[in-house]
């Protein structure tokens, strides 16, 4: 048996911590017992910080990680598609899969257990094959002209059983309204969700909304230059074009994990409207990508009014300059200071945990194995720009 205390134990079965707070566990991780040390000065083991579950990483493209350093900041949707488009090939498969263990190599050392990760080839297949980080792979589809709706699904079913063949859990997902025809949005979903799991980008910057509700603006005028078609003009939200796509396709309410990243424009005709659809969504902030691509936060304030399950993703290097959860945690207690930080913690740990139907995870509970994590510097119980994790 092993024992370790710190200052602050997060065991997330709510959202306080056991201030001078145990536990114990099995030498294969197996969480046994934790509760309030009698005497902090005679543990064998005492961390000055905070002893939390594993992370989870919600949303990550970790292929795009040979990109990092290459992108101009503060450009909007339009730009950073231009840049990953211009950029997407400028590096060997080799230098790729370099790049890409090594992000998962930090991640895990920093606590990263499970990942929701993002995939548009097998670059990063045998990696996680071989990684003892849980990923659940999402392959994501692309294509704006209806009549190829056919041959791109029949390729990432292709993607799928190769993916398959490592032993990866893996499903087609659609990308997001403005790179795919409406009958793709569709397809794709209606694949995912045979799995039991969908990942969408879904308002992700001001740009995508008008596009959808007025048919016009930047990525309007940036998809007609580059030949493509564009989604229809709905007057309403890319959200509600979204949810209507489903509809299409699947009887609602839909049982299927539902994952809506970004929403940095969601409002309260949204929420009420995936709140009558959908058994189980959750939402994947990545506010350092937002704040990187078009210095835009999601309404983070009414999402917790609404109780939404909120999860935190780091989005890729192409669009952060970091894969830390730690980080991502600390710029939404600086932009929304109310959130305690046991609330964060759970996003990060047990609302990603559920949306992976990860049972094992999230909590620091006997019987499971979530892993363990340190967060040291902390001010008065707060996360400082000092603040750092390492798996323990």
């Amino acid at each position: 048996m092993n024992r370790i205390a710190a200052r602050y134990l997060y065991t997330l079965t709510s959202t306080e911590p056991l201030v001078d707070g145990f536990v114990e566990y099995d030498d294969d991780g197996t969480i046994l017992r934790t509760g309030v040390s009698e005497d902090p000065a005679a543990e064998p083991v005492y961390y000055d910080g905070a002893v939390v579950p594993g992370f989870v990483n919600a949303h990550c493209h970790v292929e795009l990680s040979y990109m990092k350093g290459l992108f101009r900041k503060g450009t909007g949707m339009a730009g950073f598609i231009d840049q990953i488009n211009a950029l997407r090939d400028t590096r060997s498969p080799e230098e790729k899969v370099r790049d890409l263990a090594a992000a998962m190599d930090l991640m895990w050392e920093r606590g990263i257990v499970a990942m929701a990760d993002i995939s548009n080839c097998a670059d990063s297949f045998a990696v996680k094959a071989r990684h003892p980080m849980y990923t659940r792979t999402f392959l994501e589809v692309f294509g704006t002209e209806p009549e190829d709706c056919g041959a791109v699904m029949a390729s990432v079913r292709t993607l799928q059983a190769v993916a398959e063949g490592f032993g990866l859990d893996a499903a087609p997902t659609p990308h997001a309204c403005y790179t795919m025809s409406p009958e793709l949005v569709t397809a794709a979903s209606v694949e995912g969700l045979r799995c039991g799991f969908l990942s969408y980008h879904s308002e992700e910057s001001g740009e995508e909304e008008e596009m959808v509700r007025t048919g016009s603006g930047r990525m309007w005028e940036n998809r007609k230059a580059a030949g493509m078609s564009t989604p229809p003009v709905t007057g309403t939200s890319s959200l509600l074009y979204f949810i209507d796509r489903l509809r299409k396709g699947i009887p609602a309410p839909f049982d299927g994990h539902i994952l809506l990243v970004h929403e940095c424009c969601m409002d309260a005709e949204g929420i009420a409207a995936v709140k009558a659809v959908m058994r189980h969504p959750y939402i994947a902030l990545c506010p350092l990508s937002n704040l990187f691509i078009h210095n835009a936060l999601p309404p983070v304030d009414l999402m917790r009014r609404e109780g939404l399950a909120l999860c935190i993703g780091t989005d890729s290097l192409s669009s952060n300059d970091d894969l830390s959860i730690v980080d991502e945690l600390y710029c939404l207690q600086r932009h929304f200071p109310e959130v305690p930080l046991g609330e964060l913690l759970t996003w990060a740990c047990r609302n990603g945990a559920d949306f992976l139907a990860r049972p094992d995870l999230g909590t620091l509970e006997p019987g499971k194995r979530p892993g363990l994590v340190l967060i040291d510097h902390l001010e008065n119980g707060a996360l400082t720009g000092a603040s750092q994790s390492r798996r323990l």
